[in-house]
């Protein structure tokens, strides 16, 4: 291990992700604790100490070794010490802190000392052999984590209540010496390391109160109320996209990875997510699994707004998203060169289409400047190509539809922070499980969120389509019952329901035909004084009517003081889709068909349009084939097929006929769920084309088939008959990614498919569907030959395999208490064991391994520390997982 340069440590340590375990150290203060007439010694403070200890002397051992293995996380590799060095530093450490108890000193001659010199006297009390077989760099590691706990204990004493009490005269005879003994510790920390940390805390503070809340809409008559994220965050599902799919909890997916590319569909959750991750690391409250984070600074950076003019340079980050403080010269370059940053760029499919490459340059350089930090960057799916980010290693996952689990979760606490009643969450959830129009709709946490608040708004009556819901929706938002709530004033400016969305489509038309998803205020004035003078009706002028619609839609907000834009992208798309309708501006649909920012866009044209309006669109995307045409495109094995399949198609082959590329074919497909109505022929053409593209030929077809198809897919997709292993899998990824009863159907055809890779995903895929119907159609029949794990994300799961008899080979996601899996499991099946990432940080020991007499495999994922083997059984053998993306393979890509 390098010697260390103790300031550097300091700088890099991240002493707020050390305070909650110091603070472990430390017995809060009571009712008995106000002795006002003495100091109290240092040893009365300590909760490893006394007739009541709540630490142990283990307890106090394991807290040095959290608090050396959390300061040398943020370290970059060629600092961090060798496992055996850090287990060194961390005895070394806990032989330290116990001998606090052993001071001859009060918490007042502690506080006057100062960080540096207590930290000097507590190493003076232990006894010097204990540092003599440490190296110099474990010694100054020693030192630094010494340091900064010292600060925290003499923090601690000067924040309790009596403290100042006790000793105001004590403090009033020796005030000059405080004043040299502060004066000196403040010479000997660097300025800028002091002004810097002062800044962070400021920083965190504003961070929290920007991103530490949610909007959730229709909770009080179509008024917007915030609620904390703490409680409204669920966590979701992403998968892999490279290989097999592997599900990974969204609140996982930085533990292990540097750089991700996340893609998700409008309201899935991505911007939740980087709000959530920017929250839970500058407050410490992060998952074990998560540990990397700890010290780290994040940056919240909508692309949408930072991309208006030029990409920022790191001086300019805060500047760039409207932050209200001045950070000191050169902070986010220092951070971001000690590799303490988190960078959580958000929404690259909202940059116009001719900046994204613009906007991976800047990511490039950025990455190429400051390599060692965290990266998280989101889109939506079909916005970039699979290898976008290929050059600079992004591992690139996938967002999931909420599963039932999900949709319970979410509605449940929706109801909960309406102050809505168990019942009303009840009738929710049941119309949602028995009304496939409606399961359908509960996709994702935004639709999720329109449908709680509009069953309470209209007493249980539900839209049945995607238009219907936001139809409802815009008539909550934009009918306040203002005049009920006493809000108007005689003589107040009112402008009724159909007039604002008139308003409201004119600025998101605008928004569209510029592909942007963010306007300034002057161009909004601009549309809206063009449009009034045909509104004879509202009497005012564009800036009292943009106020007004910013004030009281509860459609728009205000970024920032120049800026507009929709609460969400999807409402933009909806209305703008209302006005090209109204336009005919079909042409401009049909040209921008391949640019995925503007999909959405085009299904809501088709579900706003007329029949012959629905049909002109259509036909942009996708010709109406002849009878001959059809059995042409159609037949199996035709060469265009494989056209079809590629990112892009040529635009016609060497006989002049024209290609179709998959985009263009899928999107007219995912079109027809939002048509009530369309020509025969056309639908024919539209649905022949898309069997021609079945069944998907690889993985990411599948994926691509599901994202954009939608539900009714499933009732497109080949049995096993004639397929091969890899259709065969591509087939049930696709019908897994379509959670519904029908797909459920589609799946239990594959149950006793010979091909392992298939009857694996039907395994995992168990936790997206209801529980008890999914193990009754499929589970229960899947053979339990070859290398088969049953995969059991829930105590629900366990208790349905134990209900089957139990499994030999039982994977376990999620992180659940021992007792639940010694006592859900059937003891004398259980043979192979797999836990997912967290199980190696969270159980410290494994002694509850025993019950189970026949366990000989354990598979675990690479641990952040070394196990103790002392808590594993002898007869047990462990299996690391070296890759979390191996998941799913078989044993040859598992390493001991």
């Amino acid at each position: 291990m390098p010697r260390m340069d103790l300031s550097v440590i300091g700088t890099r340590l991240g002493a707020a992700a050390l305070k909650p375990l110091v603070q472990k150290l430390l017995v809060a203060e009571g009712a008995g604790a106000g002795i006002v007439e003495r100091p109290v010694r240092v040893s009365g403070w300590l909760s490893y100490r006394g007739e009541k200890k709540s630490l142990s002397e283990q307890d106090l051992l394991k807290l040095a070794t959290e608090l050396v293995r959390r300061a040398v996380e943020p370290l970059p590799a060629s600092d961090r010490p060798a496992a055996d060095e850090e287990a060194a530093t961390a005895h070394a450490l806990a032989l330290t802190l116990h001998a606090l108890g052993d001071l001859d000193m009060d918490d007042v001659q502690a506080v006057e000392l100062g960080e540096e010199r207590f930290a000097l006297r507590l190493k003076g009390a232990v006894s010097a052999s204990t540092f003599l077989f440490l190296s110099e760099g474990a010694v100054a590691l020693h030192d630094a984590v010494l340091r900064v706990a010292c600060r925290h204990i003499l923090h601690f004493f000067t924040q309790r209540s009596t403290f100042v009490a006790r000793t105001l005269v004590e403090q009033t005879r020796r005030q000059g010496r405080m004043q040299s003994d502060v004066s000196a510790l403040l010479q000997r920390v660097p300025s800028v390391v002091v002004q810097d940390a002062e800044f962070e805390a400021r920083y965190a503070e504003q961070l929290v109160r920007r991103h530490g809340e949610l909007t959730i809409y229709g909770l009080d008559l179509g008024q917007a109320r915030e609620w904390q994220l703490d409680a409204a965050y669920i966590s979701l599902e992403a998968e892999t996209r490279q290989g097999p799919a592997v599900p990974i909890p969204t609140q996982r997916i930085l533990a292990g990875r540097d750089r991700v590319l996340l893609r998700g569909l409008a309201g899935s959750g991505k911007t939740t997510l980087l709000q959530w991750l920017a929250v839970s690391t500058v407050r410490q409250e992060l998952p074990d699994e998560l540990g990397g984070l700890r010290g780290r600074v994040p940056f919240v950076l909508p692309l949408r707004t930072i991309a208006r003019q030029t990409l920022p340079r790191p001086a300019e980050f805060l500047s760039s998203v409207g932050f209200p403080l001045t950070e000191p010269e050169g902070w986010a370059e220092r951070v971001l060169s000690a590799g303490r940053g988190l960078l959580l760029i958000d929404g690259v499919d909202e940059v116009p289409h001719h900046m994204r490459e613009i906007a991976r340059q800047w990511l490039h350089r950025l990455i190429a400047a400051f390599p060692k930090n965290l990266w998280l960057v989101t889109t939506r799916p079909s916005a970039v190509q699979d290898d976008w980010l290929q050059a600079d290693t992004f591992a690139e996952l996938s967002l999931m539809p909420m599963s039932e689990e999900d949709i319970t979760a979410f509605i449940r606490r929706w109801h909960a922070a309406a102050v809505a009643g168990d019942e009303s969450a009840d009738a929710l959830l049941t119309a949602v499980r028995t009304k496939p129009d409606l399961g359908h709709l509960a996709v994702n946490p935004l639709m999720c969120g329109l449908l709680c608040a509009l069953h309470r708004e209209r007493r249980g009556f539900l839209p049945e389509d995607r238009k219907e819901l936001y139809d409802a929706a815009l008539a909550m938002l934009l009918e306040r019952r203002d005049l009920e709530r006493g809000m108007h004033q005689r003589g107040d400016l009112r402008i009724g329901r159909e007039p604002q969305i008139a308003l409201l489509q004119r600025l998101a038309h605008w928004m569209v035909r510029n592909d942007r998803s963010e306007m300034d205020r002057d161009d909004a004035r601009a549309v809206l004084a063009a449009h009034l003078p045909s509104m004879t009706h509202i009497d005012a002028d564009a800036e009292t009517v943009l106020r007004y619609l910013l004030d009281r839609s509860g459609v728009l907000r205000q970024p920032t003081a120049d800026t507009m834009d929709f609460i969400h992208r999807t409402f933009q798309d909806y209305l703008a889709a209302k006005a090209i309708v109204e336009a005919r501006d079909f042409p401009w649909l049909q040209d921008n068909a391949e640019n995925s920012q503007w999909e959405d866009v085009i299904r809501m044209a088709v579900a706003h349009g007329r029949p012959d309006e629905r049909a002109r669109i259509l036909r942009g995307l996708v010709p109406v084939l002849t009878d001959e045409q059809l059995h042409e495109e159609t037949s199996p094995g035709r060469p265009q097929l494989r056209f079809h399949r590629a990112r892009m198609s040529p635009p016609s082959d060497k006989n002049g006929r024209r290609r179709l590329p998959l985009r263009r074919v899928l999107l007219a497909r995912s079109c027809l769920d939002h048509a009530p109505e369309v020509d025969s022929a056309l639908q024919e053409s539209i649905m022949s084309l898309t069997r021609g593209l079945l069944p998907p030929n690889n993985l990411t077809a599948a994926r691509r088939l599901a994202e954009y198809g939608g539900p009714n897919v499933v009732s497109m997709l080949p049995g096993p008959e004639h397929l091969d292993e890899g259709q065969a899998e591509a087939c049930v990824v696709t019908a897994t990614r379509l959670v519904s009863n029908a797909a459920i159907a589609y799946l239990a055809l594959f149950r006793t498919h010979p091909s392992m890779l298939v009857r694996r995903q039907l395994a995992w895929s168990w936790h997206r569907f209801d529980c008890s119907t999914y193990a009754e159609e499929i589970i229960s029949h899947l053979p339990e030959d070859g290398e088969l794990y049953f995969t059991a994300a829930s105590v629900e799961h366990l208790s349905a395999l134990r209900a089957m008899g139990g499994r030999a080979r039982i994977q376990i996601l999620g992180t659940h208490h021992p007792r639940d899996l010694a006592s859900h499991i059937p003891a004398e099946r259980l043979t192979h064991l797999w836990l997912r990432e967290g199980y190696t940080s969270v159980f410290h020991g494994m002694n509850w391994l025993a019950r189970f007499p026949h366990l000989h495999t354990l598979v675990l994922p690479k641990p952040p520390h070394p196990l103790d083997a002392h808590t594993i059984p002898g007869s047990v053998k462990i299996v690391i997982a070296e890759r979390r993306e191996s998941l799913l393979l078989g044993p040859g890509t598992i390493t001991e």
